[in-house]
């Protein structure tokens, strides 16, 4: 089992998933199509459901069960997922691999990424339910129903009928931890790290500005205004500041998470990397037609592959690269 992306006539583009015999699984087919059309959600969200059903049809397919049968039994796939690394639980995971985790051993995955997984199952089932593919007992075995009788008066309609309310009853508790952004140190060892002006770019939209990977991707050249005042553009925002705008149609595939617009303020480090950057793009000729800021074309002439951060700072250890207020790997291919 797998996740594989389809890509329509139209341009638009959903995931979905493959068995074994790289033919589409109809009742996950489905639920991703509707997922993506039905209820207009994200490319990226179906790529994030199509992994999570992969993994829960892996599993049933590794223990001998059908899915509808692993639906019965969620709390022991809760703990293979727990304990199922990437040699028992990937794709090319050898046949008859066993899971053993001992007192102590380090969970394979978070609670959330646990919580993320059971949701999208959840959301299958359901929608298998709706469309009369899988019966309807299956629902209640993935959803506590109770009434209102315990809550007090205040919390309780004010006509006095009875209310009912549901919760999932497969979910582990999450930690509450506190985000452990990256501390100026290392961003300053990845600025030293970067070999353009473009690297450095994207470092600080990052850092300084706050913005994801698919919305520094996304940004056109119209989107960024760097003057004190942009009113003789059309622009109401004052001072430095560059728009996000979220377009589904981006050749490059990039679309910003969220569906409103936003602007961001621009601090003075941020408008003299676009400055930089600006003089560098002038020298590639090819990237003058781009509309992007980020250019698809060869311009970082001392990096192997333009875009990709590869020489971090070796004073500061760094094995990982910041992104969006965590640390993580960037790739920009």
């Amino acid at each position: 089992m797998r996740a594989f992306m389809v890509r329509l006539p139209s341009g638009a583009g959903y995931w979905t998933v493959l068995d074994e015999e790289l033919a589409v699984v109809p009742f996950a087919d489905a639920f991703l199509r509707h997922l993506r059309f039905g209820r207009d959600g994200a490319e990226s969200t179906t790529r994030a459901y199509a992994g999570a059903i992969a993994l829960f049809l892996r599993w049933c397919a590794r223990t001998g069960k059908d899915w509808q049968a692993g639906a019965e039994q969620l709390g022991l796939f809760m703990t293979w997922l727990a304990h199922a690394g990437p040699a028992a639980s990937g794709i090319d995971a050898e046949p008859g691999a066993v899971v053993l985790a001992g007192p102590g051993a380090v969970p394979a995955r978070s609670a959330r990424r646990v919580n993320a997984v059971l949701t999208a199952v959840r959301g299958m089932i359901v929608h298998a339910v709706t469309e009369g593919t899988a019966p309807g007992r299956l629902v209640r075995l993935l959803f506590e129903v109770a009434d209102d009788a315990d809550l007090p008066a205040a919390a309780r309609g004010e006509d006095g009928s009875p209310g009912w309310r549901v919760r999932a009853r497969h979910r582990l508790h999450e930690p509450q931890r506190p985000v452990d952004r990256a501390a100026d140190a290392d961003i300053v060892a990845l600025l030293g790290g970067c070999c353009s002006a473009r690297d450095r770019l994207i470092v600080l939209l990052m850092a300084r500005a706050g913005l994801r990977r698919g919305e520094a991707l996304g940004l056109r050249r119209g989107d960024v205004h760097l003057l004190t005042d942009s009113r003789e553009l059309g622009c109401e925002v004052a001072r430095a500041h560059l728009h996000v705008v979220r377009r589904d149609g981006n050749p490059n595939g990039a679309v910003a998470k969220s569906r409103r617009e936003r602007a961001v303020p621009l601090d003075f480090l941020v408008v003299q990397a676009f400055d930089s950057y600006e003089f560098e793009r002038m020298g590639v000729p090819a990237a003058a037609s781009g509309d992007f800021v980020l250019s698809r074309h060869p311009d970082n002439t001392y990096c192997p592959e333009p875009g990709v951060i590869r020489t971090l700072s070796p004073e500061a250890a760094l094995e990982q690269a910041f992104f969006a207020g965590e640390v993580r790997i960037i790739f920009w291919l």
